[in-house]
């Protein structure tokens, strides 16, 4: 294998294996011990953890310092940086510290407007957008420079990953933006909550029209729902999020004390069905503060047990 980083993320991927990925949330706190007890729950069935970055714009233990404590425990996290809150001196600035903690993967995100969160009259930065971002994380790295075009003597090595949602509108425009982030350097994506499959199998299809599925390593992201009342919220509320009417018909046809369970059994019926479609390079789950269920989904969809390498 060709590596460019010391990744355990892109080595599972060039191996040729499928790769897993979950999320946990920082609290809201300067107290770690929920980060580090959520990373234990998922850390044998996944091969690399995602740290939110002040997810819905709520403010919390940032995700360098939750990269860090979980790095300390022998666990891989892949940090999440949005561009909402820092300039491009701040944010080359923590990919450097990331980098001197041994944090090999990094997330590209824009961020939620500061409107949804907590802190609704801040002032936004975005001083780059996250393609603007993947292309600096990568410039750092394969050039060696800052974006001023001065040298580091030691450039940060990451593995750079982007995300993607293959179900906002104008549809048509889906696959042309994913292409927009490989060619600024993405290596991994990972795709928003899937729940409509037949636009996802849609959207894969232009995805390998152009090729993209050869150039970057596609994680189909999942997330298992809770109760149908969740999923009526994801429906009703949450942007670029489609959800089948035929999905909360499931979820309403068994007794309210079953749906969390038909639920965790839908989730593994995408995977399994997703692992089928030519292109899907991995899966990552996010079960919203419900990690304790990802062991469950991941063994199930046999997934399990996760690569090892020396």
């Amino acid at each position: 294998m060709e590596l460019k980083t010391e990744s355990k993320l892109e080595k599972v991927f060039k191996s040729g294996q499928i790769a897993v990925t979950s999320e946990c949330g920082p609290p809201r706190s300067s107290d770690p011990a929920h980060i580090i007890e959520k990373g234990h729950l998922i850390k044998n069935h996944v091969d690399a953890i995602n740290i939110t970055d002040n997810q819905t714009s709520v403010t919390r233990i940032c995700s360098l310092a939750a990269c860090v404590h979980l790095k300390n425990e022998g666990l891989e996290p892949v940090l999440q940086m949005v561009t909402r809150d820092r300039n491009r001196i701040a944010l080359q600035s923590d990919l450097l510290g990331a980098a001197s903690f041994g944090i090999n993967n990094v997330l590209c995100l824009s961020g939620d407007h500061q409107s949804f969160g907590d802190h609704r009259q801040a002032q936004n930065v975005f001083d780059l957008d996250s393609m603007q971002l993947i292309q600096t994380v990568r410039h750092m790295r394969d050039e060696g420079k800052f974006l001023s075009g001065d040298e580091i003597k030691v450039p940060p090595k990451f593995f750079v990953g982007a995300a993607a949602n293959p179900f906002g509108d104008p549809f048509k425009i889906r696959v042309p933006r994913l292409a927009k982030k490989v060619a600024a350097g993405a290596e991994f994506i990972q795709t928003q909550c899937i729940y409509n499959m037949d636009r996802f199998e849609k959207w894969m299809e232009g995805v390998r029209e152009r090729g993209l599925d050869e150039q970057v390593y596609i994680m189909a992201g999942i997330t298992p729902m809770r109760s149908v009342g969740m999923a009526k919220y994801m429906k009703r509320a949450v942007p670029g999020m489609d959800v089948p009417d035929e999905l909360i018909e499931r979820l309403q046809g068994v007794e309210k004390k079953q749906q969390a369970q038909e639920g965790i059994d839908i989730a593994v019926e995408q995977i399994q069905r997703l692992k089928e479609v030519k292109g899907v390079a991995g899966f990552h789950i996010m079960a919203i503060e419900w990690e304790e269920k990802v062991p469950e989904i991941v063994e199930r969809a046999g997934l399990y047990p996760r690569p090892t390498f020396d």
